[in-house]
This record gives C-alpha cells, sequence and structure tokens, in this order.
C-alpha cells in the first residue's frame, strides 16, 4: 500500500498546469479532482507532511523531488517471483494461517505485473479469507472439534452436514473443505466413500450458520487403496505424491509403473486418470474400475 500511495503522488506531479513566478518561490497549481486531492492529502499525513494540523499536499511534492520519498517501480517482478509467492500464499491457506495468507495477497495486489485471472483469483481467495466463518472453520479444525455447516450447491440448493473431519485442499486451483461428514444423502461417491465430501469453500454462504456438535473427532477421511498401472511417457514423467504407498517398476512387465495411492474422494481421482488415459490402467478395486470404465464408454458413445 505504501509504495502504491507514493505512486498516485507521482503520477499527479505529471498534471502541473502552471507554475507562477510572481513569488520569491516557484508555486504549482496541480489540476486534480476533489477525490485525487483527498487521497494526495492522506498521503501526506501519512508522511508527516503537515502545515499545522492539517496535511500539506506541497511538503509531499517538495519530499518526492528531494528523494526523501523513494518511487519505485511497481513492474519489475519476475513471474517466477509472482508464482512463488503465489504458492506461498497457498500454502499458508491450507495450513489455516490466514493472517499470514492475508498480508502475502495484499502483497501481490499491489503489482501492476499480475494478470487479470490470476488477480481475479487472488481477490476471491482474499474474499474468503476475510469471511468469518473462514475463521471458524480454521478454529474447528484446529482444535479437531466436530461442527455444522450449512453449504449450497451449484444449483442453489441448501445442505445441512455434521463434520467430523475436515482440511482445505485445493483441487484445480480452487479451495475446498475435503470433509467426513454424517450425512450421506446426495452424495454420489463409491460406497465406501459415501461419508466423504468436498465442498467448495466459496458455496458456503456468507450468512452460513456454524456450530459445535457433541461428537467425536476422525483422524481422517474414509479411504480406500487404488492399483493403477501406468505406461507410456506417464511412466517414466511420473512424480510420486504423498498419498502413494507403493510406487515401483513390475519386475514381469516391461515399462509398467505400479502406483498404489490412498484415494479418499474419487471425483478427483478418476478427474486425473481421465487426463491421462491411456496411459493409466486402473486395476482395483472393482467399484472404481467399473465406474471409470462407464465413463470411457459414455465418452466413446458420444464420439459414435
Amino acid at each position: 500500500m505504501l509504495t502504491r500511495k507514493i505512486e498516485i503522488a507521482k503520477r499527479y506531479l505529471d498534471k502541473i498546469v502552471r507554475i507562477n513566478m510572481s513569488r520569491k518561490g516557484q508555486s504549482i497549481t496541480l489540476s486534480v479532482s476533489e477525490r485525487d486531492k483527498a487521497q494526495l492529502e492522506a498521503i501526506a499525513q501519512e508522511f508527516g507532511m503537515m502545515w499545522g494540523d492539517r496535511p500539506n499536499i506541497s511538503k509531499l511534492v517538495e519530499a518526492i523531488a528531494r528523494r526523501q520519498l523513494l518511487i519505485a517501480p511497481k513492474n519489475d517482478w519476475s513471474p517466477d517471483r509472482i508464482r512463488a509467492l503465489k504458492r506461498a500464499m497457498d500454502g499458508l491457506i491450507d495450513l489455516g494461517e490466514t493472517e499470514q495468507a492475508e498480508i502475502l495477497a495484499n502483497l501481490l495486489l499491489e503489482r501492476g505485473e499480475l494478470s487479470l485471472p490470476l488477480r481475479t483469483e487472488i481477490e476471491s481467495c482474499l474474499e474468503t479469507i476475510r469471511s468469518h466463518w473462514r475463521t471458524e472453520i480454521d478454529r474447528y479444525i484446529l482444535r479437531q472439534q466436530p461442527f455444522q455447516l450449512t453449504y449450497q450447491d451449484a444449483a442453489g440448493r441448501l445442505w445441512n452436514f455434521t463434520v467430523r473431519h475436515a482440511t482445505v485442499q485445493l483441487h484445480e486451483k480452487r479451495q475446498y473443505l475435503d470433509c467426513w461428514c454424517e450425512e450421506t444423502e446426495g452424495n454420489q461417491d463409491i460406497e465406501e466413500l459415501k461419508h466423504n465430501w468436498s465442498l467448495r469453500l466459496d458455496r458456503i454462504p456468507e450468512e452460513a450458520a456454524i456450530s459445535p456438535v457433541a461428537a467425536k473427532w476422525r483422524s481422517n477421511l474414509d479411504e480406500i487403496e487404488v492399483e493403477m498401472h501406468l505406461s507410456g511417457g506417464l511412466a517414466f514423467a511420473y512424480r510420486a505424491k504423498p498419498e502413494d504407498i507403493v510406487n515401483n517398476w513390475l519386475p514381469d512387465r516391461q515399462r509398467i509403473r505400479q502406483v498404489v495411492r490412498r484415494v479418499s474422494i474419487s471425483f478427483w481421482f478418476i478427474r486425473e486418470v481421465m487426463q491421462n488415459a491411456p496411459d493409466i490402467l486402473v486395476v482395483s478395486p472393482d467399484s472404481l474400475r467399473d465406474r471409470i470404465k462407464q465413463k470411457l464408454l459414455t465418452l466413446c458413445r458420444h464420439y459414435d
């Protein structure tokens, strides 16, 4: 915010319309709107440029001219720096460190290098961080306290969930509350994972009712072990994930990598499989394998 305010002051130096030499010293007349004048006065007051008890724009301009206040460019950050700070912000949000994440978000939003989609995404994250219910959710998770939550789905329907385990995760550049809930109605996951939900944080209503419940906190979500075989270029390019419990080459099959992974929400896993088909073959369990097979058959029908 500091450099932004200094930049505003510099911009209005370019609006000099007349230099009056009738006085002993040179005077500058600025043509600015009342709103811009108020902003310049606020900057002058922040830096202690006062005339008595009133902010003095002339002193602010003089300080800039004498380089007592330095004006730095706001478009010299490399894409690597922007990406690193964005990842750090996402990581802090996932850890529940929302205050530090908000600092990084505001720092990024001050920069002129941000693309419009990235700026929009960060602004959306900032709105979520500042939501009172997000702070409450983080506290419940930290204390391992089960809670009730109101959620609005894509169709606008309201749902009430009793959450007994939850973590905030990033899926495809959006934040989700991955949680174990007592309610299973409407869940389209396979039977073994019916209690697991992935709820978009930006769909939790601002007026959401969040309250503690008397129940036992679970240590994790329900999980299944999924075996898959990777072939082609994917077998060589694959990088192990924290959820993987087996990652090796099959000794009896050339260039086939075996991966066994713990999966808690099949929706995200199936999206990964579909993106990398046909280089991924899901071997087990049958319930998940059959679901993927049906999706592939439907896709083939769409393409005749």
